[in-house]
Protein backbone atom coordinates (compact mmCIF):
# COMPACT_ATOMS: atom_id res chain seq x y z
CA UNK A 1 0.00 0.00 0.00
CA UNK A 2 1.84 3.25 -0.88
CA UNK A 3 2.67 5.43 1.72
CA UNK A 4 0.03 8.76 2.16
CA UNK A 5 1.50 10.86 4.77
CA UNK A 6 3.05 13.99 4.25
CA UNK A 7 4.97 16.46 5.69
CA UNK A 8 3.83 19.62 4.99
CA UNK A 9 5.05 22.20 7.33
CA UNK A 10 8.55 22.95 9.39
CA UNK A 11 9.86 25.08 11.71
CA UNK A 12 12.77 25.58 14.07
CA UNK A 13 14.85 28.32 15.94
CA UNK A 14 18.19 29.14 15.46
CA UNK A 15 20.55 26.93 16.95
CA UNK A 16 22.74 27.59 20.11
CA UNK A 17 22.53 29.48 22.95
CA UNK A 18 18.69 30.88 24.27
CA UNK A 19 19.60 32.02 27.98
CA UNK A 20 16.52 32.35 29.67
CA UNK A 21 14.63 30.27 27.51
CA UNK A 22 13.26 27.18 28.19
CA UNK A 23 12.91 23.71 25.92
CA UNK A 24 8.62 24.34 26.23
CA UNK A 25 9.46 28.06 24.88
CA UNK A 26 11.60 26.94 22.68
CA UNK A 27 9.72 24.09 21.38
CA UNK A 28 6.55 25.99 21.06
CA UNK A 29 8.31 28.82 18.67
CA UNK A 30 9.41 26.03 16.37
CA UNK A 31 5.05 24.74 15.88
CA UNK A 32 4.43 28.43 15.53
CA UNK A 33 6.58 28.76 12.42
CA UNK A 34 5.86 25.17 11.21
CA UNK A 35 2.19 26.37 11.24
CA UNK A 36 2.97 29.13 9.12
CA UNK A 37 4.91 27.08 7.07
CA UNK A 38 1.71 24.50 6.15
CA UNK A 39 -0.93 27.91 6.11
CA UNK A 40 -2.39 25.86 9.04
CA UNK A 41 -3.58 27.41 12.58
CA UNK A 42 -3.58 25.33 16.14
CA UNK A 43 -7.34 24.55 16.11
CA UNK A 44 -5.84 22.54 12.99
CA UNK A 45 -3.91 20.33 15.46
CA UNK A 46 -5.60 16.98 16.56
CA UNK A 47 -2.61 15.42 17.22
CA UNK A 48 0.28 15.88 19.20
CA UNK A 49 4.08 14.03 20.00
CA UNK A 50 6.31 15.94 21.84
CA UNK A 51 9.93 14.93 22.85
CA UNK A 52 12.29 16.74 25.20
CA UNK A 53 9.79 19.19 26.59
CA UNK A 54 8.61 19.48 30.34
CA UNK A 55 5.61 17.60 29.14
CA UNK A 56 2.92 17.19 26.51
CA UNK A 57 0.05 18.48 28.45
CA UNK A 58 2.12 22.14 28.91
CA UNK A 59 2.40 22.34 25.35
CA UNK A 60 -0.55 21.21 23.99
CA UNK A 61 -2.23 23.87 27.06
CA UNK A 62 0.12 26.54 25.33
CA UNK A 63 -1.04 25.91 22.19
CA UNK A 64 -4.51 25.67 23.44
CA UNK A 65 -5.57 22.30 21.78
CA UNK A 66 -6.78 19.19 22.51
CA UNK A 67 -5.99 16.62 20.04
CA UNK A 68 -7.41 12.83 19.55
CA UNK A 69 -3.72 11.81 19.95
CA UNK A 70 -0.83 12.57 22.18
CA UNK A 71 1.98 10.84 23.35
CA UNK A 72 5.35 12.59 24.41
CA UNK A 73 8.53 9.93 23.81
CA UNK A 74 11.41 8.72 25.74
CA UNK A 75 14.28 11.62 25.10
CA UNK A 76 16.97 9.85 23.76
CA UNK A 77 17.84 10.45 20.10
CA UNK A 78 17.14 7.27 18.81
CA UNK A 79 13.33 7.95 19.43
CA UNK A 80 13.13 10.34 16.71
CA UNK A 81 12.70 8.00 13.79
CA UNK A 82 10.15 6.24 15.90
CA UNK A 83 8.04 9.34 16.42
CA UNK A 84 7.85 10.46 13.22
CA UNK A 85 6.75 6.80 11.72
CA UNK A 86 4.16 6.79 14.68
CA UNK A 87 2.97 10.32 13.34
CA UNK A 88 2.88 8.95 9.25
CA UNK A 89 0.59 6.08 10.78
CA UNK A 90 -1.60 7.87 12.91
CA UNK A 91 -2.96 10.32 9.91
CA UNK A 92 -3.00 7.37 7.24
CA UNK A 93 -4.83 4.97 10.11
CA UNK A 94 -7.15 8.47 10.09
CA UNK A 95 -6.77 8.81 13.77
CA UNK A 96 -6.10 12.00 13.32
CA UNK A 97 -5.65 14.53 10.14
CA UNK A 98 -2.57 16.61 10.88
CA UNK A 99 -0.23 15.67 13.90
CA UNK A 100 2.31 17.90 15.13
CA UNK A 101 5.83 16.52 16.53
CA UNK A 102 7.50 19.56 18.56
CA UNK A 103 11.19 19.29 19.91
CA UNK A 104 12.74 21.56 22.44
CA UNK A 105 16.28 21.75 23.93
CA UNK A 106 17.94 23.85 26.76
CA UNK A 107 20.62 22.07 27.49
CA UNK A 108 23.07 24.63 26.44
CA UNK A 109 22.12 27.09 29.01
CA UNK A 110 20.66 25.07 31.59
CA UNK A 111 24.35 23.92 32.05
CA UNK A 112 23.45 20.28 31.63
CA UNK A 113 26.24 17.87 30.69
CA UNK A 114 26.71 14.30 29.16
CA UNK A 115 29.72 12.90 30.87
CA UNK A 116 31.71 12.83 33.93
CA UNK A 117 31.05 12.11 37.97
CA UNK A 118 28.91 15.67 37.70
CA UNK A 119 26.69 14.58 34.36
CA UNK A 120 23.05 16.59 35.08
CA UNK A 121 19.87 13.84 34.85
CA UNK A 122 19.72 14.77 31.04
CA UNK A 123 22.85 12.87 30.61
CA UNK A 124 20.66 9.72 30.76
CA UNK A 125 18.87 10.83 27.97
CA UNK A 126 21.89 9.83 25.55
CA UNK A 127 23.56 7.23 27.66
CA UNK A 128 24.17 3.56 26.56
CA UNK A 129 23.74 0.64 28.68
CA UNK A 130 21.30 -0.52 31.24
CA UNK A 131 24.10 0.23 35.21
CA UNK A 132 26.73 3.28 34.44
CA UNK A 133 27.68 2.44 38.05
CA UNK A 134 29.60 -0.81 36.94
CA UNK A 135 30.73 1.19 34.01
CA UNK A 136 32.09 4.59 35.88
CA UNK A 137 35.08 3.13 37.72
CA UNK A 138 37.04 2.42 34.58
CA UNK A 139 36.26 5.54 32.96
CA UNK A 140 33.49 5.03 31.17
CA UNK A 141 31.31 7.67 31.86
CA UNK A 142 29.72 9.09 28.85
CA UNK A 143 28.41 8.21 24.73
CA UNK A 144 31.58 9.78 23.51
CA UNK A 145 33.48 7.05 25.60
CA UNK A 146 30.74 4.26 24.23
CA UNK A 147 31.54 5.76 20.81
CA UNK A 148 35.28 5.64 20.95
CA UNK A 149 35.75 2.27 21.60
CA UNK A 150 33.75 1.09 19.10
CA UNK A 151 36.50 2.98 17.21
CA UNK A 152 39.29 1.79 19.03
CA UNK A 153 37.52 -1.59 17.47
CA UNK A 154 37.08 -0.15 14.33
CA UNK A 155 40.50 0.66 13.60
CA UNK A 156 41.79 -2.32 14.84
CA UNK A 157 39.72 -4.41 12.50
CA UNK A 158 40.12 -2.08 9.38
CA UNK A 159 42.50 0.61 9.77
CA UNK A 160 42.93 4.02 10.39
CA UNK A 161 39.48 6.07 10.12
CA UNK A 162 41.24 9.58 10.84
CA UNK A 163 41.22 10.93 7.45
CA UNK A 164 37.28 9.84 6.88
CA UNK A 165 36.83 11.81 10.24
CA UNK A 166 38.77 14.65 9.35
CA UNK A 167 36.79 15.32 6.13
CA UNK A 168 33.57 14.64 7.87
CA UNK A 169 34.16 17.10 10.50
CA UNK A 170 35.54 20.39 7.88
CA UNK A 171 32.80 19.27 4.97
CA UNK A 172 29.81 19.23 8.12
CA UNK A 173 31.25 22.76 9.02
CA UNK A 174 31.39 24.16 5.67
CA UNK A 175 27.67 23.31 5.11
CA UNK A 176 27.34 24.83 8.46
CA UNK A 177 29.04 28.20 7.59
CA UNK A 178 26.25 28.18 4.85
CA UNK A 179 23.35 28.18 7.30
CA UNK A 180 22.96 31.06 8.90
CA UNK A 181 20.82 29.54 11.45
CA UNK A 182 23.45 26.72 12.70
CA UNK A 183 25.27 27.18 16.18
CA UNK A 184 28.77 26.59 14.25
CA UNK A 185 29.84 29.65 11.87
CA UNK A 186 33.09 29.79 11.95
CA UNK A 187 35.57 27.66 9.01
CA UNK A 188 36.95 24.39 10.32
CA UNK A 189 40.36 23.68 8.41
CA UNK A 190 41.94 20.28 8.63
CA UNK A 191 44.99 21.49 10.53
CA UNK A 192 42.66 23.21 12.92
CA UNK A 193 40.87 19.65 13.04
CA UNK A 194 44.06 17.88 13.22
CA UNK A 195 45.18 20.20 16.02
CA UNK A 196 42.39 19.91 18.29
CA UNK A 197 42.55 18.12 21.72
CA UNK A 198 41.81 14.47 22.14
CA UNK A 199 38.34 13.68 24.49
CA UNK A 200 38.18 10.03 24.52
CA UNK A 201 41.23 8.80 22.11
CA UNK A 202 41.18 8.35 18.96
CA UNK A 203 38.56 10.87 18.72
CA UNK A 204 39.24 14.48 19.24
CA UNK A 205 37.11 17.80 19.90
CA UNK A 206 35.66 18.24 16.33
CA UNK A 207 34.51 14.59 16.26
CA UNK A 208 31.83 15.54 19.27
CA UNK A 209 28.29 16.97 19.02
CA UNK A 210 27.46 19.82 20.78
CA UNK A 211 25.47 20.40 23.70
CA UNK A 212 22.75 23.39 22.70
CA UNK A 213 19.93 25.32 22.61
CA UNK A 214 16.98 24.61 20.24
CA UNK A 215 13.25 24.04 18.78
CA UNK A 216 11.84 21.87 16.07
CA UNK A 217 8.70 21.04 14.33
CA UNK A 218 7.13 19.36 11.96
CA UNK A 219 3.61 19.08 11.11
CA UNK A 220 2.08 15.78 9.70
CA UNK A 221 -0.71 15.24 7.38
CA UNK A 222 -2.19 13.14 4.33
CA UNK A 223 -1.77 13.86 0.85
CA UNK A 224 -5.10 14.41 0.37
CA UNK A 225 -5.30 17.49 3.11
CA UNK A 226 -2.18 19.11 1.94
CA UNK A 227 -3.48 19.66 -1.90
CA UNK A 228 -5.67 22.22 -0.02
CA UNK A 229 -2.68 23.77 1.42
CA UNK A 230 -0.17 26.20 0.19
CA UNK A 231 3.00 24.49 1.57
CA UNK A 232 4.98 21.68 -0.90
CA UNK A 233 4.23 18.57 0.77
CA UNK A 234 6.93 15.81 1.02
CA UNK A 235 5.99 12.35 1.17
CA UNK A 236 7.06 10.19 4.16
CA UNK A 237 7.72 7.64 1.66
CA UNK A 238 8.97 4.30 3.62
CA UNK A 239 9.86 3.81 7.26
CA UNK A 240 11.52 1.17 9.38
CA UNK A 241 13.46 0.56 12.63
CA UNK A 242 15.32 -2.01 14.24
CA UNK A 243 16.51 -2.45 17.68
CA UNK A 244 19.70 -3.96 19.27
CA UNK A 245 18.98 -4.07 22.62
CA UNK A 246 20.50 -7.59 23.98
CA UNK A 247 23.68 -7.02 25.85
CA UNK A 248 23.54 -3.08 25.05
CA UNK A 249 25.85 -2.46 27.88
CA UNK A 250 28.80 -3.00 25.50
CA UNK A 251 29.43 -1.64 21.87
CA UNK A 252 28.38 -4.58 19.13
CA UNK A 253 30.62 -6.00 17.30
CA UNK A 254 28.66 -5.40 14.10
CA UNK A 255 28.49 -1.67 15.12
CA UNK A 256 24.99 -1.91 14.67
CA UNK A 257 25.39 -2.42 11.22
CA UNK A 258 22.77 -5.57 11.40
CA UNK A 259 20.23 -3.81 12.59
CA UNK A 260 20.44 -0.20 10.65
CA UNK A 261 20.79 -2.51 7.89
CA UNK A 262 17.34 -4.13 8.30
CA UNK A 263 15.85 -0.71 8.96
CA UNK A 264 17.05 0.88 5.85
CA UNK A 265 15.61 -1.99 3.92
CA UNK A 266 12.13 -1.90 5.26
CA UNK A 267 12.46 1.83 4.44
CA UNK A 268 13.06 1.29 0.77
CA UNK A 269 10.76 -1.92 0.78
CA UNK A 270 7.58 0.43 1.57
CA UNK A 271 9.22 3.02 -1.05
CA UNK A 272 9.44 1.17 -3.40
CA UNK A 273 13.36 2.32 -4.01
CA UNK A 274 17.05 1.07 -3.63
CA UNK A 275 20.02 2.91 -1.43
CA UNK A 276 21.07 3.36 -5.04
CA UNK A 277 18.51 5.76 -5.50
CA UNK A 278 19.34 8.03 -2.63
CA UNK A 279 20.07 11.91 -3.70
CA UNK A 280 21.82 12.68 -0.44
CA UNK A 281 21.14 11.33 3.46
CA UNK A 282 21.35 13.19 6.85
CA UNK A 283 23.25 10.56 9.00
CA UNK A 284 22.84 10.84 12.80
CA UNK A 285 26.11 12.04 13.80
CA UNK A 286 26.33 12.58 17.05
CA UNK A 287 29.79 11.39 17.02
CA UNK A 288 31.34 11.48 13.48
CA UNK A 289 32.49 7.59 13.57
CA UNK A 290 28.65 7.22 13.39
CA UNK A 291 28.73 8.22 9.90
CA UNK A 292 30.62 5.46 9.08
CA UNK A 293 29.05 2.70 10.99
CA UNK A 294 25.76 3.93 9.19
CA UNK A 295 26.80 4.13 5.65
CA UNK A 296 27.83 0.36 6.07
CA UNK A 297 24.67 -0.50 8.22
CA UNK A 298 22.63 1.35 5.09
CA UNK A 299 24.22 -0.42 2.44
CA UNK A 300 25.92 2.41 0.82
CA UNK A 301 29.35 0.53 1.36
CA UNK A 302 30.50 -2.80 2.41
CA UNK A 303 32.12 -3.59 5.76
CA UNK A 304 34.88 -1.37 6.45
CA UNK A 305 34.86 0.06 3.34
CA UNK A 306 32.90 3.81 4.64
CA UNK A 307 36.04 5.27 5.51
CA UNK A 308 38.12 4.95 1.96
CA UNK A 309 34.24 5.55 0.74
CA UNK A 310 34.47 8.88 2.45
CA UNK A 311 37.76 9.70 1.54
CA UNK A 312 37.49 9.02 -2.00
CA UNK A 313 34.04 10.10 -2.71
CA UNK A 314 33.71 12.88 -0.13
CA UNK A 315 30.45 13.89 1.63
CA UNK A 316 29.85 17.69 0.11
CA UNK A 317 26.43 18.75 -1.92
CA UNK A 318 29.22 18.01 -5.15
CA UNK A 319 29.46 14.75 -3.76
CA UNK A 320 27.48 11.58 -5.71
CA UNK A 321 25.91 10.92 -1.69
CA UNK A 322 25.88 14.64 -0.21
CA UNK A 323 25.64 14.14 3.67
CA UNK A 324 24.11 16.48 6.41
CA UNK A 325 23.81 19.34 4.26
CA UNK A 326 23.06 22.13 6.85
CA UNK A 327 26.00 21.03 9.22
CA UNK A 328 24.81 18.36 10.98
CA UNK A 329 24.61 17.68 14.81
CA UNK A 330 28.67 18.43 14.33
CA UNK A 331 28.01 21.32 13.18
CA UNK A 332 24.67 22.68 13.11
CA UNK A 333 23.26 21.82 16.47
CA UNK A 334 22.43 18.60 18.55
CA UNK A 335 18.72 18.54 18.05
CA UNK A 336 18.88 14.24 18.45
CA UNK A 337 18.28 13.89 14.71
CA UNK A 338 15.00 16.35 14.30
CA UNK A 339 16.80 19.32 12.11
CA UNK A 340 18.58 16.60 10.48
CA UNK A 341 14.74 15.65 9.08
CA UNK A 342 13.68 19.44 8.65
CA UNK A 343 16.94 19.55 6.08
CA UNK A 344 15.66 16.42 4.69
CA UNK A 345 12.45 18.17 3.79
CA UNK A 346 14.25 20.96 2.67
CA UNK A 347 15.92 19.23 0.12
CA UNK A 348 13.32 17.58 -1.54
CA UNK A 349 11.14 21.24 -1.46
CA UNK A 350 14.27 22.48 -2.84
CA UNK A 351 14.64 25.46 -0.52
CA UNK A 352 17.64 23.96 1.78
CA UNK A 353 20.55 26.47 1.77
CA UNK A 354 23.57 24.23 0.62
CA UNK A 355 21.86 22.42 -2.71
CA UNK A 356 23.32 19.44 -4.30
CA UNK A 357 23.70 19.84 -8.44
CA UNK A 358 21.41 17.56 -8.91
CA UNK A 359 18.03 18.47 -6.65
CA UNK A 360 17.26 15.31 -4.66
CA UNK A 361 14.26 13.55 -5.42
CA UNK A 362 14.92 11.14 -2.66
CA UNK A 363 17.05 11.62 0.86
CA UNK A 364 16.97 9.58 3.97
CA UNK A 365 17.62 10.25 7.36
CA UNK A 366 19.15 7.54 9.00
CA UNK A 367 20.09 6.82 12.53
CA UNK A 368 22.45 3.71 13.65
CA UNK A 369 21.95 3.75 17.46
CA UNK A 370 20.63 0.49 20.24
CA UNK A 371 17.25 1.40 18.12
CA UNK A 372 17.97 1.93 14.50
CA UNK A 373 16.14 3.71 12.20
CA UNK A 374 15.41 5.43 8.63
CA UNK A 375 13.28 7.57 7.19
CA UNK A 376 12.69 8.56 2.99
CA UNK A 377 11.52 11.27 2.14
CA UNK A 378 10.33 12.47 -1.26
CA UNK A 379 8.61 15.12 -3.63
CA UNK A 380 4.29 13.94 -2.77
CA UNK A 381 3.01 12.72 -6.36
CA UNK A 382 6.15 10.99 -7.37
CA UNK A 383 7.30 7.64 -7.13
CA UNK A 384 5.41 4.64 -6.10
Amino acid sequence: MPATAVVIGIGSTGFGVHPGRTADDLAVQAVEAALVDAGLAAHDLDGLITQRVSSYETIAARLGISPAFSLQVPAEGRMTGPAIALAARAVEAGECTAVVLAYGNDSRSGGHTYGGLGATSSAAAEGYGSHPELHRAYGFTSPGAFYALMLQRYEAEFGSASAALETIAVTFRDHAVRNPGAAMSAPLTPEEYRASRAIVRPMRLHDYCMINDGGVAMVVTTAERAADLPGVAVQIAGWGQQSRLASSDLPPADYWRTAARAAHERAHRMAGTTVDDLDAAMIYDNFSPNVLFTLEGMGVCGPGEAADWVVDQGVGTDAPLPLNTAGGHLSEGYMQGWALNVEAVRQVRGDAVARPARPPRLVAYAATAPVSSTILYRRSGEGR
